[in-house]
């Protein structure tokens, strides 16, 4: 009778969410929405119950990413760099909850730092289901927090904290979170969904766990920019200098030499692996076997691209703004 009575609206719905690239574009939610009895109700009581219960299946990780290898490699490196994202996403969101400035506002911020840090916690957990050791697993997240995560997660992290921490801009927090965080990391997020399915299904699930999650995030956290904009129009100079400094950063960050490197061990997989593939398309009408290192990196570019535009002109900030 409950269930009858509150549907599970489609976002949350593992069997009719959207991508994440349509829901980012197109899903319109509010944090009245979203708020905590919504993530009760939908996310932790339907969503993640779903997942537990084994009614969502998880076929999990093939032999191909047991074996040390260029494909684990691939997992490895992304997973790690992932867990280390969200994690500071997690971290970040703690600010946005304290200058929140209406009670939906912040119980839905609370509820996305918990979804942050539970995405932290699963992505680091898949490293266990395909062989390495706790120790092992310490070990590459300290690597890769020196290495990768030090080149570009800690230079957008200082830059949030600045407008977050130092400035107390909670709008301005929302907007660097929804566009420069993750309407640029959501798209490569839904590239892996897509690429890891034939090779290891339970990391693919992973992801598509974590996107559904997103797009609830990218939906939100623009309708909190464009009501703000709506009410105080003055606002849209400052926001759009906001968000051309931090293209700006993003521009000078090495994102493409790391996603090059991690493409590069994925390719190296997919020669090994071929008959696990076989005609599994990536995208309609082109197969996942067929592609390449440059031609999966700029899908994943372009649309991260058609993202943020599409969000930033929902927030009334797209260039034809000025």
């Amino acid at each position: 009778m409950t269930s009858a009575a509150t549907p599970t609206p489609v976002e949350a719905d593992w069997d009719h969410a959207p991508s994440v690239l349509e829901g980012a574009r197109t899903l319109e939610l509010t944090t009245e929405d979203c708020n905590l009895p919504y993530w009760l109700r939908h996310v932790a009581g339907t969503m993640l119950r779903r997942l537990s219960d084994g009614s969502v299946p998880d076929e999990g990780p093939t032999a191909a990413v047991c074996e040390p290898g260029p494909l684990r490699d691939a997992l490895v490196d992304e997973f790690t760099f992932r867990h280390l994202a969200e994690e500071k996403a997690a971290r970040a969101l703690s600010f946005l909850v304290f200058h929140a400035p209406r009670t939906d506002d912040l119980e839905f911020f609370a509820t996305q730092l918990i979804d942050e840090a539970r995405h932290a916690r699963i992505f680091r957990e898949h490293l266990l289901r395909v062989g390495l050791s706790a120790a092992q697993i310490e070990a590459e997240v300290a690597r890769t927090a020196v290495t990768t995560a030090a080149e570009v997660l800690d230079p957008l992290e200082e830059f949030g904290l600045q407008v977050l921490r130092d400035q107390g801009d909670f709008h301005g927090g929302v907007l660097v979170l929804t566009v420069l965080v993750e309407g640029i990391l959501a798209p490569a997020a839904e590239l892996s969904e897509r690429k890891w399915r034939p090779l290891d299904p339970s990391a693919a699930l992973v992801e598509r766990g974590a996107n559904m999650d997103e797009i609830r995030h990218l939906a939100v956290g623009s309708s909190v920019v464009r009501r703000y904009l709506t009410e105080h129009p003055e606002e849209r100079p400052r926001l759009l200098d906001l968000v051309a400094e931090g293209r700006r950063l993003w521009e000078k960050l090495p994102m493409e030499e790391v996603l090059f490197r991690r493409e590069s061990f994925f390719q190296e997989g997919l020669a090994q692996h071929a008959e696990l593939i076989g005609d599994y398309e990536i995208w309609p009408g082109r197969r996942l076997i067929d592609t390449g290192i440059e031609e999966r990196m700029e899908a994943a570019g372009r649309w991260s691209q058609e993202t943020q535009e599409a969000r930033l002109a929902y927030m009334l900030l797209s260039d034809s703004a000025r």
